[in-house]
This record gives C-alpha cells, sequence and structure tokens, in this order.
C-alpha cells in the first residue's frame, strides 16, 4: 500500500530561499517529495536541513520561492493532516504517558474520548501498553523517543516529518525506530526525516536529497544516485590500517579500523587491489559494492563540507 509514487506529488519546492541576516540558510532549493515514500534529508549539522523542515511546517516562512504540502499552495492551511518531530524533543515529564498522546491529539483537533482510545491503542501496537499509566520521567531515553514519535502519529496524519529522530539513540531503539517508519509507509503515507547519519538513511529511504551549505547537492530515488556513483571495494579486514594505505589504484579509503572502503580510479581491476592487500593484511571479506552515501556526498561536496 505504500508505493503510491505515481500520486501527486505530497510535496513540492520551487526555488525556495531562506536568509538569517548575510547567512543563506537554504539555496534556491527545488524538489518534489512523492506520496507514499521514505524520503531523506541528508547532510552535515547546519546543512540547512532543519531550516528547510520548518518552512514545510510553516514554522518559518521562504524570503522566496514557494512550497506546496499536501496539494495546497498555503502548507499553514494542512498542517492538521501533517506530523511534525522537532530536533529539539520533549516531554512533559510529570504528566503520564497515555495523557500526554491524548494531549497531542487534542491539541491537533481531536475530540478527548477518541484521542485517549487512540493513544491506548498505539501505546499497545508498540510494546508500551503497561506505561499507559506511568510519568514520563520514568520512561528509558529510548521508550521516551518512541512515545515523542507516536505523539506525531496519534492523528492520523498523511505526511510525517522527523528532525533527526536518529540522534542519540543505541542500536536496539535505532532498529525500533526503523521499523517504526517503515510501518508508516506501509499505512501508504509520507515519511520524510533529516539525518547526518549517512548509514540510516541508506537502509530505508526511497528517495534522498543530498544538501550542503544550503544548496542541493543532488537528489532522486537512492537506487539511482546509487548506480549512477559507480563502484567500490568493501573490505573487512585484520592488521594494521597501514596496510591499506598507498595502494595502487586506489584513490581513497574509507576506513573504520577492522572495515574499510576502497574507491578505485576508473577501469582499475578489483582482483590487482586484492593482490596487494593479501600480503599486508588478513582479508575476512572482498567484494565490489556500490559506493557508499557516505563516499557519494563527501565525492559530491568535493570533501568540503559544514562539519
Amino acid at each position: 500500500m505504500g508505493e503510491n509514487f505515481g500520486m501527486k506529488p505530497a510535496i513540492t519546492l520551487e526555488g525556495v530561499t531562506k536568509r538569517f541576516g548575510d547567512i543563506v540558510a537554504v539555496d534556491n532549493i527545488s524538489m518534489k517529495i512523492p506520496s507514499g515514500c521514505v524520503y531523506g534529508f541528508l547532510g552535515p549539522n547546519g546543512a540547512g536541513k532543519t531550516t528547510t523542515i520548518r518552512m514545510m511546517m510553516s514554522i518559518l516562512y521562504p524570503d522566496s520561492g514557494t512550497i506546496t504540502a499536501l496539494g495546497n499552495p498555503n502548507p499553514e492551511a494542512v498542517k492538521d493532516r501533517l506530523g511534525y518531530l522537532p530536533e529539539e524533543k520533549g516531554l512533559y515529564k510529570k504528566m503520564k504517558t497515555g495523557e500526554i498522546l491524548a494531549y497531542f491529539g487534542k491539541l491537533k483537533g481531536m475530540p478527548s474520548s477518541k484521542a485517549r482510545a487512540r493513544a491506548a491503542e498505539l501505546l499497545k501496537q508498540f510494546g508500551l501498553g503497561d506505561w499507559m499509566n506511568k510519568k514520563c520521567e520514568t520512561l528509558s531515553k529510548g521508550m521516551s523517543q518512541k512515545v515523542q514519535v507516536l505523539a506525531t502519529l496519534i492523528h492520523e496524519p498523511e505526511l510525517v516529518i522527523l528532525d533527526e529522530p536518529f540522534s542519540g539513540l543505541d542500536p536496539v531503539n535505532v532498529e525500533i525506530l526503523r521499523e517504526m517508519i517503515l510501518d508508516i509507509k506501509k499505512q501508504g503515507k509520507t515519511v520524510i526525516f533529516s539525518t547526518h547519519m549517512m548509514e540510516q538513511a541508506e537502509q530505508i529511504c526511497d528517495y534522498i536529497l543530498l544538501i550542503n551549505k544550503g544548496r542541493k547537492v543532488l537528489d532522486g530515488p537512492l537506487v539511482e544516485v546509487k548506480a549512477n556513483a559507480g563502484k567500490s571495494v568493501a573490505v573487512d579486514y585484520e592488521g594494521e590500517e597501514s596496510g591499506l594505505a598507498n595502494l595502487s589504484g586506489v584513490t581513497r579509503v574509507n576506513n573504520a579500523g577492522k572495515t574499510a572502503e576502497l574507491i578505485l580510479e576508473e577501469g582499475i581491476d578489483p582482483h590487482s587491489v586484492l593482490e596487494q592487500l593479501i600480503s599486508r593484511v588478513k582479508i575476512r571479506r572482498f567484494d565490489t559494492s556500490e559506493k557508499s552515501l557516505h563516499e557519494i556526498f563527501v565525492s559530491a561536496v568535493g570533501g568540503k563540507s559544514n562539519d
């Protein structure tokens, strides 16, 4: 039910620019976000992701350009059909978990009884039924994050926007949040989320926007972005990192310690690289693959970013 990519766009930006004094935070961005997809806004901290999201939510307004949300040229008019989780998250600590979800529902115009029933349903569905009547201050960080995402879903929005939702989560809660995002998509809804963590986006996005210093670097379907970027070599190894230095035919190494991505010169046979590595390190895995989003981004911005 989620693959509604042929439908009208969920959001369209045309020539959107936003300045803060002399700083151009968002610089002439145009894009279309298809309905029923998971769309990732990717880029370093300070790239313009949050400013773009805030304009979609009518928290900020563009200095120039237009934004259309759910077919309406005035995004403010459809705010109750959107769900939004800001980057600066938080819950009222003394309120009970069920109460706070119902409260967010009522803010979006739901009748009290419906909001309470929906809160109980969501908490049960996502494994927090036993916490319904417990205060938010008793929740772990992962549970708290879960409840905050549920608060964006209580009024059954058509479009859900999550700003840096993976920030600070441990691997177990990253997996839970990923499943929640995919569940929203299965319901035929659109999810937009921002992140500077490329691996999270790579696992769940249908489409991506790479943004740097307020400018669109590239956007489009993830499979096309990766297919057009060329190949690299993935290596799992044991030994000194210096064993991966100065390899003939390798232009760059993204080394994480025990695993690395080798970017090859055009036309280089990966086997020639393997032959060099065998005498230097113990190889656990060696395979050719598409370039990682990390490498695509670094290549696209020429190694320069806001970080």
